[in-house]
């Protein structure tokens, strides 16, 4: 209840500002994973030069950095891996970390973006924007930390509900299967990959955003004898360059055509 109510109050404290720049957000009220970045890709994907804005959770730096403007200008510890998967998967993109997500926005405005997409942005009551909220069901009603929500649909705040089967269908293949795969993830939520999985001998969760190591990915291999690593993309831009057979989710959204013409008025008539 004191979490709600600091959160509620921060809501109502703040002023929308316009950065002179359309802004969509894409969050979800819960915490943990929801499908964000999937949806951001195929969004942006849609758009002429768009920034993507993001906080960069797990990353080993902090402050603004520019992750990609044509080409990418950083490695993935510095990025983190969400910011990293948008660069490598939206060519046309211009990707920003930055704790102050403002200042991002400004730095995507000078660099000639036509909009920005704000990653996991509900809560930034102070940016004058497009909320669209990823429907995300839990039993627990409650804010933290006795619960799930990191805040609840204030009254006043308009938001668009983004519902999968409706807004938009996941489509899952897998790159470089073999025949004994072993799971191996760093996502928060990962349970939600089930009804995309093959037959995988066994499942080993890391914790969100974690950095893997060569030496225990190694030890996975040499106990399970795996033919190879079953990962997601947002694993790939950590693992990669180990040089393993890798197995990849490929996970693509096809989105509901309402959705994109909501955000292109949006973005036109602002």
């Amino acid at each position: 209840m004191f979490y709600c109510t600091l959160a509620y109050l921060r809501y109502r404290l703040s002023a929308p500002k316009n950065f002179g720049i359309p802004v969509v957000s894409v969050g979800n009220l819960t915490v943990g994973g929801s499908g964000k970045t999937p949806l951001v890709i195929a969004l942006a994907s849609h758009f002429k030069r768009p920034a993507i804005v993001l906080r960069g959770y797990g990353r080993q730096s902090s402050g603004m950095i520019v992750v990609k403007d044509g080409t990418i200008m950083c490695d993935t510890s510095l990025s983190g891996d969400e910011a990293m998967l948008y660069a490598i998967s939206l060519p046309d993109a211009v990707v920003i970390v930055s704790e102050k997500r403002e200042l991002a926005i400004v730095e995507a405005k000078n660099r000639g973006c036509t909009m920005v997409f704000l990653d996991d942005g509900y809560g930034k009551h102070g940016i004058a924007k497009l909320d669209l909220l990823i429907e995300v069901s839990t039993p627990n009603t409650f804010c933290l930390p006795s619960g799930a929500y990191r805040e609840k649909l204030w009254s006043g705040k308009k938001v668009i509900w983004v519902r999968e089967g409706e807004s938009f269908n996941r489509h899952v293949t897998i790159s470089n299967p073999t025949s004994s795969m072993i799971l191996v993830t760093a996502i928060a939520r990962p349970k939600r990959l089930d009804p995309y999985l093959p037959k995988v001998s066994e499942k080993i969760y890391f914790e969100d955003h974690h950095f893997f190591t060569l030496e225990e990915l190694q030890e996975i291999i040499t106990r399970t004898k795996a033919t190879s690593l079953l990962i997601t993309q947002k694993d790939f831009v950590k693992i990669a360059h180990f040089n393993l057979t890798l197995s990849v989710l490929m996970l693509s959204l096809e989105l509901d055509e309402e959705l994109i013409t909501t955000v292109k008025e949006y973005t036109h008539a602002t």
